[in-house]
């Protein structure tokens, strides 16, 4: 197959889709085939002095620059080319190879979601709205999709104007060694290379600043346990710089001395953390997949989750759950973190027959995000979609 694969900018700066997009090419050029991926380079993004205006200099180059030279280029790729628009938030492109061989990528709807009022927690202002539209009826062009979860594909469904010609899920596939450790001398390792105590074990959060990751709650959660019971587990929560809302509630914790941010951690000691952890709290308001569900899993580490889709998807009947966290409106919310507290009690306090029970179900239940047979599902809906086409040679 010759396949061209459309995918973000580099400035824009979306790493999870990058390397998904350079997953798969990988992939598909280890099976033989002929790949270019297409990008907007950066002209008026990269104009000096202008950087309240980057955003929007950013749109000029994706929609106006890269939308004339993809015209250009189209007539110039081979007619029996499958175009991948690798993020459904690339929308706007579609309409440019609807009527040619074509497959999209579905990650997740919570912008689309969150613009037309779905999301009580994220209010998207009006040019927000209009530009999800725009993204919205660029989609909805497209015929052929493939989507990470369930729920984003049943999201999908929703939003589109027509039924999809074609229209399945390929989970995704870990892209790295996640396996269990030897959790005494993991922890040894740890308390070398960050010099905290961990001996007796730790709570884990892997995510980043965006509102659905939920990292107030994870903090007000921790807050409620250590209100329960006598024990000091320390709270890791790696990601990026804490947001000044989450730096002052955790500043103003009676337990704040035992509340870390850890910062610019590598893969290698991301698998370490895992293996390490008592339990990875991940307690996300929405997603499109899930990540550090099933890297945790895959590492034999227990997870306590939100009771939703696809969070109830990827982790099956291995993890633990909670509700979803009520928004700041409602009176619920301080009962919310004093049931998540409670269930974070219990798995803290199983016997060890339970703890290994359930790391075991984890373990096996991670075994269905693998890349390689993503790949090989991938690789054989490109075919069907490609073949499914007339083509004039």
């Amino acid at each position: 197959m010759n396949i061209v694969f459309l995918t973000h900018p580099e400035f824009s700066n979306i790493r999870s889709i990058s390397l998904y997009t350079h997953m798969i090419a990988k992939g598909m050029q280890e099976r033989e085939h002929t790949v270019q991926i297409c990008s907007p380079k950066a002209y008026f993004n990269k104009l000096p002095g202008l950087k309240g205006a980057k955003k929007w200099l950013g749109y000029i180059d994706q929609f106006l620059i890269f939308r004339i030279s993809l015209q250009k280029r189209i007539k110039r790729f081979p007619k029996d080319t499958l175009y991948v628009v690798s993020d459904q938030a690339l929308g706007m492109w579609v309409p440019l190879i609807a009527r040619k061989p074509h497959i999209v990528h579905c990650h997740d709807f919570l912008a689309q979601q969150s613009a037309l009022g779905e999301i009580p927690e994220n209010k998207v202002k009006k040019s927000g709205k209009i530009y999800q539209k725009l993204i919205r009826s660029g989609y909805s062009k497209a015929d052929n999709f493939i989507s990470i979860s369930k729920k984003t594909k049943n999201d999908l469904h929703r939003f589109l104007t027509k039924d999809p010609d074609f229209s399945e899920v390929v989970y995704n596939g870990l892209n790295q060694k996640f396996i269990p450790g030897n959790v005494i001398e993991v922890r040894k390792t740890l308390e070398e290379l960050i010099k905290i105590e961990l001996h007796q074990g730790y709570i884990l959060h892997v995510g980043g600043n965006q509102f659905y990751k939920n990292r107030l709650g994870v903090v007000k959660i921790y807050e409620k346990w250590r209100g329960l019971q006598e024990k000091k587990l320390p709270l890791l929560m790696v990601g990026p710089d804490a947001t000044t809302e989450l730096n002052m509630l955790a500043s103003n914790s009676n337990y704040f001395e035992d509340i870390h941010f850890l910062q610019h951690v590598s893969d290698s000691n991301l698998q370490l953390l895992y293996q390490g952890a008592s339990v990875l709290l991940f307690p996300s308001l929405e997603e499109g997949f899930g990540w550090p569900i099933a890297e945790a899993m895959a590492s034999g580490c227990m997870v306590i989750t939100t009771n939703k889709d696809p969070m109830l998807e990827v982790g099956g009947n291995s993890c633990f759950y909670i509700p979803r966290q009520p928004s700041a409106s409602n009176s619920q919310e301080k009962d919310w973190a004093l049931e998540g507290a409670r269930v974070l009690h219990k798995v803290l306090n199983l016997s060890d027959q339970e703890r290994e029970e359930r790391k075991a179900l984890g373990v096996e239940n991670a075994k269905r995000f693998d890349t390689q047979k993503a790949l090989d599902k991938i690789e054989g809906f490109y075919k069907k979609v490609l073949n499914s086409y007339t083509i004039e040679i």
